[in-house]
């Protein structure tokens, strides 16, 4: 696996999806991964995050800053071998 880190652009919608108070708890805990992965590549998004942040970018009521979130989340989490 690549290491990746969470841009500036995920960073900052991360960060409006935690201060929503509207915000689903997925949505949330999505956010959170991609923040702790910000300028950090040893970081890693949990399995259970992963499906979370998977069920997040799949609902149609998501708004994109959260979707931003759930990719960033998504895309630093560990690969099935």
């Amino acid at each position: 696996m690549a290491n990746k880190t969470t841009g500036s652009k995920a960073a900052t919608s991360a960060s409006n999806v935690l201060k929503s108070s509207s915000t689903g708890k997925a949505s949330k805990a999505a956010a959170g991964s991609a923040l702790t992965q910000k300028g950090n590549a040893r970081e890693t998004t949990s399995k259970k995050v992963a499906t979370q942040a998977s069920n997040v970018l799949r609902d149609g009521r998501t708004s994109p800053e959260s979707k931003s979130a759930a990719g960033s989340a998504l895309s630093q989490a560990k690969r099935k071998k």
